[in-house]
């Protein structure tokens, strides 16, 4: 596979010095025209690659947050083919940001697999989280993602251990998605001592960059993972500030965009900070 986004600004921040900020949001919630606006907020505020979030109706590995926000976006009429859509707006104005779709399997299923990847690609789509996925199914969506010229990037967890890493490792491009609990997303935040334990054990099966995520909400916790991880990923935070302006109907009591700015500007300076004190 040829040098992608994702590859591009890893070696960017790492020639910084400085962790990647990694910044989650649920494509389509409240609505494709405010989602859309976050999304072109998200580079300016200070995030590094962006996951756009793909609404399913049966979200297993999803908190109760982000599980919210993908009702908000089917109901609002959100589809796979707007969230395409979406990325294809943003590219209008933004050829640099790194864009990973983040989901499940059944609706790119549904969707087509070569129609997917050939779609896409031309969307400016430059890797893909697809956590119900094992490595027994790459020939699936996989190996023919990384024929396509797209990141395949797999989630390696706590119960991930030195057997079965390798095996997920296999055809993993872009960057390792380090989970650092059990359990569904938006969790309290993991032991920081055995994050940066794992990191390293991952780092001796591989040379990709390691970004952890699950519970992150602070530019405190940022700055603290950031200091033994190439990457910090943060979503429920940021999906919990656009529900936190949404009224029992809806309506915006605040802009969503503002809110999301406003956290990741903190969660920016947090990861840049990561460094400095033991540059």
């Amino acid at each position: 596979m040829t040098d992608t986004r994702i590859d591009r600004r890893m070696a960017k921040i790492k020639a910084e010095g400085r962790p990647a900020l990694v910044t989650y949001f649920m494509g389509g919630d409240p609505n494709y025209e405010t989602s859309l606006k976050v999304m072109q907020a998200l580079p300016k505020a200070g995030a590094d690659i962006i996951e756009l979030g793909m609404p399913f109706s049966d979200p297993m590995a999803d908190g109760p947050a982000i599980q919210a926000a993908g009702l908000r976006a089917l109901k609002s009429g959100q589809t796979l083919a707007k969230t395409l859509k979406m990325a294809r707006e943003f590219r209008k104005t933004d050829d640099e940001t790194p864009i990973v779709m983040m989901g499940y399997y059944n609706p790119i299923y549904i969707y087509g697999v070569d129609r997917f990847l050939a779609d896409a690609k031309q969307s400016g789509i430059d890797g893909l989280i697809v956590v119900d996925l094992p490595p027994e199914m790459d020939n699936e969506l996989c190996v023919p993602a990384i024929k396509a010229g797209i990141n395949f990037i797999r989630l390696a967890t706590p119960t991930t251990d030195d057997k079965r890493l390798p095996k997920v490792l296999e055809n993993t491009s872009g960057f390792v998605y380090y989970v650092s609990m059990t359990g569904i997303t938006g969790s309290a935040l993991a032991n920081t001592a055995k994050v940066s334990d794992a990191v390293k054990r991952i780092k001796a099966h591989t040379d990709l960059p390691v970004c952890v995520g699950f519970g992150v909400k602070t530019a405190e916790q940022a700055r603290t993972i950031g200091a033994s991880a190439d990457g910090v990923v943060v979503g429920t935070a940021i999906v919990n500030a656009i529900a936190n302006v949404l009224g029992p109907n809806g309506e915006h009591t605040a802009d969503p965009a503002e809110a999301v700015v406003t956290l990741v500007n903190g969660l920016a300076q947090g990861v840049r900070a990561a460094r400095l004190e033991t540059a």
